[in-house]
């Protein structure tokens, strides 16, 4: 009996250092997944590096009130998985509203961004904002645009010189004539 304790007191321990380090916690109800679909997405979620598990709700109930996270209780009904996000906070809302289309049955409930509990239209909205990637793409571009400018407006002010220097070293030959 006590082994079980204490693979309890294991588990509870693990779910709580992940909701710590984790970026983004998105939680889910996958009742009505199939064996293939559940292992599609976690697939989907692990080539992310999107950590996933499916956890009994007593023990994410605990692991998340030792945190002063008692808010997160809503969301702990019912078939119970987890994604958390290490690295990047909007991939798995990414990941799991794209699957939740694609497969009516996976329900995002909500979960927690820096550790500040977010429901279930704010997912959504965090699904829909583009990648890091794509930002940071954005902002070179922006900081490159006026440097492009600057160059070709350089380019065409060194262009002039050179018409002009073309133009004086012209006529002085003519004048030699």
């Amino acid at each position: 009996m006590g082994t079980n304790r204490t693979v309890k007191e294991q588990i509870v321990s693990e779910v709580k250092e992940d909701l710590k380090q984790a970026k983004s916690v998105i939680i889910t109800d996958y009742r009505g997944l199939n064996v293939a679909q559940m292992t599609s997405l976690r697939r989907s979620l692990h080539s992310e590096k999107i950590k996933y598990v499916v956890v009994k709700n007593t023990l994410a109930k605990l692991a998340a009130r030792e945190l002063g996270l008692e808010e997160l209780d809503v969301y702990f009904e019912g078939p119970t998985a987890i994604a958390f996000g290490f690295e990047d906070p909007v991939t798995p809302a990414k990941v799991l509203s794209k699957y939740a289309k694609d497969f009516d049955k996976l329900e995002i409930k909500g979960g927690l961004l820096e550790g500040k509990l977010i429901g279930l239209a704010s997912v959504k909205a965090l699904a829909d904002l583009p990648s890091r990637e794509i930002l940071l793409g954005r902002v070179v571009g922006a900081f490159a645009a006026p440097m492009t400018g600057f160059a070709g407006a350089m380019q065409g002010i060194l262009r002039k010189f050179v018409y002009t220097l073309d133009a004086v070293r012209e006529q002085k030959e003519a004048s030699q004539v």
